[in-house]
């Protein structure tokens, strides 16, 4: 039974200080002073016993204890939220799935499993996507807001506490403008693409640790002139209208390179590739909706295998 001194004003404090990282910025959030958000979480960890965050320079981070904590108190405060608001708005059929979305699958996979659950699924199904760097949705993920992520992510930090199937291995390769002048060379040398601007994923993502040990390996400097972004149409834009070298998931380019309006080169980034797969929540209960969409995943990558 959860003790009668934790409130619904506790849990809904400490999620938000987790998710702004700051005392000051929660309080903005929740429209009450920072000292009084700050005696609310006090009352929280005097009630548990134990320190929920620990100050840094950037503000404040949780700890283990806070870590823990909230991995159940997010899906559990989410899921009453939808509880009510479902009850609210009246809606007792149908179902709603909440999903992130990384670049690796945003092109294909994703649209094609999303059509395929819903005609499969009974009633009206809708479905809400987020797409952004792997810690952005994990965190999310982590705090009930989203029911799965989808995409490369192994790499990352953040999936520790939580549960990862790996679906297939994908590779990021470098991709060019049909036209270019190093398409078609049938050998490169790293250096020949350092006069070259490049597009890249932004810094402390899962894709750009590939890309920086690219560099370390062959001893070679991040390029000045670069586009940092995780957009596929920006990126693909941008390719098709300047020399850049375009790092790209290969499901984001395959259909571009096979049309030939983009050419990969003939360079390798990374042998295997990475782990994509599903990330999930495993201290909130799966829904139907999502164990059937999980099984819809499975299924495409098993028959395209």
């Amino acid at each position: 039974m959860i003790n009668a001194r934790i409130k619904l004003r506790h849990l809904q404090a400490f999620l938000e200080v987790a998710r702004q990282r700051s005392f000051v910025r929660a309080a903005e959030r929740m429209s009450i002073t920072q000292p009084g958000i700050s005696k609310t979480i006090r009352e929280l960890e005097e009630t548990i016993g134990t320190s929920l965050f620990e100050r840094t320079p950037r503000g404040v981070s949780l700890t283990q204890a806070g870590l823990t904590l909230l991995r159940h108190a997010g899906p559990a405060l989410r899921a009453l939220e939808e509880g009510i608001g479902a009850v609210g708005e009246g809606r007792t059929n149908g179902c709603w799935l909440r999903v992130g979305a990384l670049s690796t699958v945003e092109s294909r996979l994703l649209p094609e499993a999303i059509l395929r659950w819903q005609e499969g699924m009974e009633g009206e199904c809708g479905v809400n996507v987020v797409t952004g760097p792997s810690a952005f949705l994990l965190s999310r993920l982590r705090r009930g807001e989203l029911d799965l992520v989808v995409g490369r992510m192994t790499e990352a930090r953040e999936i520790l506490d939580l549960s990862f199937e790996h679906l297939f291995y994908e590779r990021l390769i470098l991709v060019v403008r049909s036209g270019h002048p190093l398409a078609g060379e049938a050998q490169l040398e790293p250096h020949q693409l350092m006069r070259f601007p490049w597009v890249l994923p932004p810094p402390q993502t899962t894709l750009r640790q590939q890309v920086d040990s690219f560099f370390v390996r062959h001893g070679l400097e991040l390029p000045a002139r670069q586009l940092e972004t995780l957009s596929l149409p920006l990126s693909r834009r941008y390719v098709q209208v300047s020399d850049a070298v375009w790092v790209a998931p290969e499901e984001a380019a395959r259909e571009a390179v096979r049309l030939d309006r983009l050419a990969e080169l003939a360079l390798s980034l990374e042998q295997q590739g990475g782990s994509v797969g599903l990330c999930t929540n495993t201290s909130l209960a799966p829904s139907v909706a999502l164990e059937t969409f999980c099984e819809t995943l499975r299924g495409m990558v098993a028959s395209a295998t």
